[in-house]
């Protein structure tokens, strides 16, 4: 199955927007989390500050990928300045669990 990379950052400003939709976020994350090669949150400089998302998924399609991108509770939001969704082929590293 095709793997995408899912790389969104946050509006600036937007960290009480973040918080206030994380946990439907993490749950809308966990539904499919069989498809989720990698996943979590990007941090600012200071390693702390949470400031996007990245997901490493796996889906049939590009089109499928964007969709469950979309169905993100921070993207309906309105929490990300940008996100792109693009293929992706894992080269180096473990790579996805088998399980």
């Amino acid at each position: 199955m095709p793997l995408f990379l899912v790389n969104a950052r946050d509006k600036a400003g937007s960290s009480e927007l973040r918080l206030a939709n994380r946990m439907a976020h993490l749950q809308w994350a966990g539904e499919v989390s069989h498809k989720i090669a990698m996943g979590g949150p990007v941090l600012s400089e200071d390693g702390e500050t949470m400031i996007g998302s990245s997901f490493v998924i796996e889906f049939d399609s590009l089109d499928e990928a964007r969709a469950w991108a979309a169905d993100d509770p921070y993207a309906k939001a309105g929490l990300f300045e940008r996100t792109e969704v693009i293929p992706f082929l894992w080269l180096i590293g473990e790579g996805p669990k088998d399980g």
